[in-house]
């Protein structure tokens, strides 16, 4: 979400976007978006398994699912907006896509079914693109007078006078957001305390960089790639690795026609089948899960209170989201 197009956190329920989000070229940058850990690791098992039985898992110790993580954000979409009504603005709850769609999108995606009807998403990246842009929120702050653009501003995220949260990056840098508002109350409401969840998610989100480079370099991980190469070429898809398949299918932005369009996305699909079939069968997915867990597992010792945190306080916003909005289907 770009600030300077929009009202602060008003189009996209938080997290959404950057969690499916594949676009950066070269093997690093597409491992850094790697879907094997956090919040929306799972197996096909946990897709298929009832909430109930989610809950469990995620009360035992594991991480939460995708949909728990994304019911979570319609949460909070719906508590700023019932805040923002209770303090005299119109705002609507974003929720474009099903649950489905919403799946993400990394560096392994082994989901036959989801592959043969997706692709690799790019349908549904431009179906969320439309969605933004047409946002009734972007409309209606746009339509305020001046004054009430500002009183909106305030009710939301507390405008120029908010508290100013800053957390480092485990690389070094800093982050920065503005919290107060309707905003602040949502994240009160779900985690507990703004600035401790905040703190929490800057460094759990930033850990990658500190690890990724050690897993490209995992000779059990590339050797599973390799094999996935050599199983790609067998099917007529001749690429190194799953980042490059992706980026084969990405065309330029301009205007297709509908028949253009749809022999584009046929393309799509059959390499991402083809993609999902090999990574399945050369167990590209849990390789890269386990050697994944065995580095992060090394910044437990610096880092252990901040995951231990971020999962605590994921699981009681799961708690009250389960009891604020209904799952996605």
């Amino acid at each position: 979400m770009k600030r300077a197009d929009v009202p602060r956190r008003m189009v996209v329920p938080s997290g959404r976007s950057t969690r499916r989000a594949t676009t950066t070229v070269g093997a690093i940058a597409a491992l850094a978006s790697l879907v094997l850990t956090g919040c929306t690791a799972a197996t096909d098992a946990a897709h298929r398994a009832s909430p109930a039985a989610q809950t469990e898992a995620t009360t035992a110790g594991e991480k939460l699912t995708y949909a728990q993580d994304l019911r979570i954000s319609d949460a909070e979409q719906h508590l700023i907006t019932v805040c923002m009504r209770k303090r005299g603005f119109r705002y609507r709850e974003a929720k474009p896509l099903s649950l489905e769609e919403s799946r993400p999108v990394g560096y392994v995606q082994d989901d036959v079914d989801w592959a043969r009807s997706h692709g690799y998403g790019s349908r549904i990246t431009a179906k969320e693109d439309r969605a933004r842009l047409r946002n009734p929120n972007i409309a209606y702050h746009k339509s305020l007078s001046r004054s009430r653009q500002k009183a909106f501003d305030i009710a939301m995220d507390g405008g120029r006078d908010a508290v100013l949260l800053k957390s480092p990056t485990p690389s070094g840098g800093t982050i920065t957001k503005q919290s107060g508002g309707c905003a602040r109350q949502a994240e009160k409401m779900l985690y507990g305390d703004p600035a401790a969840w905040f703190r929490s998610d800057v460094a759990v989100r930033n850990l990658r960089p500190l690890y990724v480079g050690k897993l490209l370099g995992d000779e059990e991980f590339k050797s599973a790639v390799a094999a996935w190469s050599r199983c790609m070429n067998k099917a007529g898809h001749p690429f190194p690795d799953p980042d490059a398949a992706r980026q084969s299918t990405r065309e330029p932005s301009a205007q297709q026609t509908r028949a253009e369009e749809a022999r584009t996305f046929a393309n799509e699909t059959r390499i991402a089948v083809a993609d999902a079939t090999c990574a399945r069968s050369v167990s590209l997915r849990s390789i890269g899960e386990r050697r994944e867990a065995h580095y992060v597992g090394e910044l437990t010792k610096k880092y252990g209170h901040a995951l231990d945190a971020h999962l605590r306080m994921q699981r009681h916003a799961l708690t009250v989201a389960e009891r604020t909005v209904p799952a996605r289907t």
